[in-house]
């Protein structure tokens, strides 16, 4: 199987990044921007991803779709994406890179091959793989091999298994650390903020708790910007623990941690217009003086 033309929806940090990978392969990357932001086109720009305008440009001229957006609209734009690839009479092979429950992309793979098109089941770990970052892509499907071909240095390309849904379980059980951990130290910090012994909390605390403060800290001043993507992705959580027969409340917790976030002055900014001086100390104070 050859690939010239991927598209990427949408062109977001992560989507940006992978995109800029894909064209060090040589592979030519496009997008649809009808509806998108303004910052959204605006980092397709900057990255020289040409805009075909429709999804059903995009179906009619790609090779392989990625679909990389907020993860409550993966099953939805699934649905849209189809539609466009019944009408452009085309069968490209679409990746889900959500992060979404398993039963949330078996019914994804559902709306795509019910098109006549292929589909194939990644997650995306780490940040976006840029500036020395190193990514992975982990897939999961028949002949998931093929997406080798995306792999650079920068890039890894893992296939885990042939099953629809491996690789988005083992994004949500990876996810429920870097998620859930991060949400209930924010809220211990909250609160130890608004009961007035925020210093004295830290002060107190030692190896192996300290590891995990700091790395919470470190990771704080993007958290607010991105809190309103987060929310969808921590309820994918919750629906993939109850699917294991496990309790979904404490990471339903979590989601409402972002929630909060979300609606905040800190929640409202983009990560590229928020404050690169502020860190996470000074996100925890802005965070407390809001109202729950």
């Amino acid at each position: 199987m050859t690939f010239k033309t991927i598209g990427v929806m949408s062109p977001g940090s992560m989507g940006q990044a992978i995109a800029q990978q894909l064209q060090r392969n040589g592979f030519e990357v496009c997008t649809a921007l009808d509806g998108r932001s303004a910052r959204t086109r605006e980092l397709a720009r900057a990255s020289n991803i040409r805009d075909l305008g429709s999804l059903d440009a995009l179906a009619a001229h790609c090779d392989v779709i990625l679909s990389l957006m907020n993860p409550g609209a993966a099953l939805e734009f699934a649905h849209q994406l189809a539609a466009a690839i019944r009408r452009a009479n085309t069968r490209p092979l679409v990746v889900d890179c959500n992060a979404i429950a398993p039963d949330t992309m078996r019914a994804v793979y559902d709306e795509i091959t019910a098109s006549g098109a292929c589909c194939l089941d990644a997650g995306v770990f780490s940040p976006p793989p840029r500036d020395g970052v190193q990514g992975r892509l982990y897939v999961s499907g028949p002949d998931a091999d093929v997406l080798q071909v995306f792999a650079t240095p920068q890039l890894v390309v893992r296939s885990i298994s042939v099953r629809i849904g491996d690789a988005s379980a083992l994004k949500m059980c990876d996810a429920v650390i870097s998620k859930g951990v991060t949400a209930l130290v924010l809220q211990m910090l909250i609160a130890a903020e608004r009961l007035g012994v925020g210093a004295e909390l830290e002060a107190q605390f030692s190896a192996p708790r300290q590891r995990i403060h700091d790395a919470v800290i470190d990771a704080l001043p993007v958290v607010p910007s991105k809190a309103h993507r987060w929310v969808p992705e921590v309820l994918e959580i919750a629906k993939t623990l109850k699917a294991a027969g496990m309790t979904p409340q404490m990471i339903e917790g979590a989601a409402e941690v972002y929630r909060f976030v979300a609606a905040t002055a800190l929640g409202r900014e983009t990560p590229e217009s928020r404050d690169q001086s502020r860190d996470g100390r000074a996100v925890v104070k802005a965070l407390a003086g809001e109202p729950w």
